[in-house]
């Protein structure tokens, strides 16, 4: 049985309105605090409603991060948001390197790299997203992407560090498009990074690192997906958005870090 405390993050990415964020979430707050088992909750709000909502969340056990974060420290850097504003603001997480902006903006893991330590320093919690493409998938790359992943945007990360990290492994191919990763094969995927991390690290650090899986979950294989070993919550993007579809996750991740 996993010591581990299961971890569910939403991400509501560009959606929502200022008054559907707020009743979002303290319709998620709200129920999250009948939740009698221990899960940690973060929800990741668009950048405009990060206040709002972390005066909403006030009080709950619910934690708040940004989506994305810049690796520098303040300058002239147009648009772009510091760890130190993402604190200011009320957050304590930020996510680093989803797909959207891997793929979509072509954030490399240098870059990434920078991204993860700047937020470490300022004293953030970071959760960052790794992941293969479907061509990678189908060309049989997922282990050598996946680990190239890992140790490039982990370098750097001393063991004083690693703690306040999670990552989120994400398929591509199943982010947005209704399509999972067989539980099987994502266990696979999971075990490998936590064989990399006792290689990077240690062994104690590699079992107390959650690593959440990211593509697609809903509550209908939810479950399924989190009874796996190495499967300790999930990233949650669409569901997320539905208060009632998000705590059915949130349960289910209860339900099955009881039983591993």
């Amino acid at each position: 049985m996993t010591s581990r405390t299961p971890c569910i993050g939403g991400n509501w990415k560009m959606n929502t309105r200022l008054e559907e964020a707020l009743s979002l979430a303290r319709s998620i707050g709200e129920g999250v605090a009948s939740i009698e088992a221990s899960v940690d909750v973060v929800l990741f709000p668009p950048l405009p409603w990060i206040t709002g909502v972390a005066e909403v969340l006030s009080g709950s056990s619910v934690s708040l991060g940004g989506q994305d974060v810049s690796p520098h420290g303040e300058g002239p850097f147009t648009g772009q948001i510091s760890a130190g504003m993402l604190l200011d603001a009320g957050c304590t997480h930020v996510l680093v390197g989803h797909s959207e902006r891997r793929h979509g903006l072509d954030e490399t893991n240098t870059l990434l790299n920078d991204k993860v330590l700047a937020a470490l320093e300022a004293g953030l919690q970071v959760m960052l997203c790794i992941g293969e493409t479907l061509e990678e998938r189908e060309a049989g790359k997922t282990g050598q992407i996946i680990s190239t992943q890992v140790e490039e945007c982990l370098s750097g990360v001393d063991q004083g560090s690693i703690s306040r990290m999670t990552i989120a492994y994400e398929p591509v191919w199943a982010i947005g498009t209704g399509r999972t990763a067989e539980p099987t094969d994502a266990q696979d995927v999971h075990a490998q990074v936590r064989t990399q991390l006792a290689d990077l690290y240690d062994a104690s650090i590699a079992q107390e690192m959650r690593i959440l899986y990211g593509g697609s979950m809903k509550p209908d294989n939810a479950g399924e997906l989190l009874q796996q070993t190495d499967i300790d919550g999930g990233l949650i993007g669409g569901a997320s958005l539905h208060s009632d579809k998000f705590l059915s996750i949130i349960n289910a991740s209860t339900t099955q870090g009881s039983a591993q």
